[in-house]
């Protein structure tokens, strides 16, 4: 289940009368957690846990794995974006968030790194965003036919954290120049400019 559905569930059930022990049992959760998703305002929870579990993939963890393991041995400028593997994933019958593979992703690439024993202590997982608060841009390589002759395009992918409102537009090559016009024509189309911005490449982010 997902994070937002749990503190959805939370709230649901203390509206019925169901004791806040009953709950944290029954999501095994503590009862701090459970206080604290009843009064915090609509939209602003977050906490930070001693123990990160890895995200809801289901079914398709062993698929996941395979595709990041995959994605690792590929030479580093023909390696997909976790948007391009969300996607690949989506038209395999997989219903989960962008962020539910870009957790486990991060967290897959730790454990991989350091032998699977990654210090998970401190993570502070944001729970829901605020209209407005924020937006994912990354980018993906996409082989197409154009005229006849098949070639490589640069996707830039834009997506609202909080509608979850896609913007998506094809470039020649990924330069800083092209950056900047998927931006400018990303808020553009979707009205505004969020106030932060969130990237899986950090390089590009700078």
């Amino acid at each position: 289940m997902l994070i937002v559905e749990t503190i959805a569930k939370i709230r649901r059930e203390h509206r019925d009368g169901k004791p806040i022990k009953e709950i944290a049992r029954d999501l095994r959760l503590s009862r701090n957690t459970v206080r604290k998703a009843i009064r915090a305002p609509e939209a602003d929870f977050s906490y930070e846990r001693k123990e990160q579990h890895r995200p809801q993939t289901g079914p398709f963890r062993e698929r996941l794995d395979e595709l990041l393991a995959e994605n690792e041995e590929r030479p580093r400028r023909e390696r997909l974006r976790l948007t391009r593997i969300h996607d690949l994933l989506e038209r395999e019958g997989f219903t989960g968030s962008y962020d539910a593979v870009r957790r486990y992703a991060a967290r897959w690439k730790q454990e991989r790194h350091a032998g699977g024993s990654g210090d998970m202590s401190k993570v502070f997982i944001p729970l829901m965003f605020r209209p407005g608060e924020a937006y994912q841009f990354d980018w993906s390589h996409e082989d197409v036919e154009i005229a006849g002759k098949p070639m490589r395009v640069k996707v830039a992918h834009m997506r609202l954290c909080w509608s979850r409102a896609p913007f998506v537009r094809a470039y020649p090559r990924e330069t800083q120049e092209m950056v900047f016009d998927a931006h400018a024509r990303g808020f553009a189309f979707l009205g505004g400019v969020p106030t932060r911005g969130i990237y899986d490449n950090r390089e590009m982010s700078r």
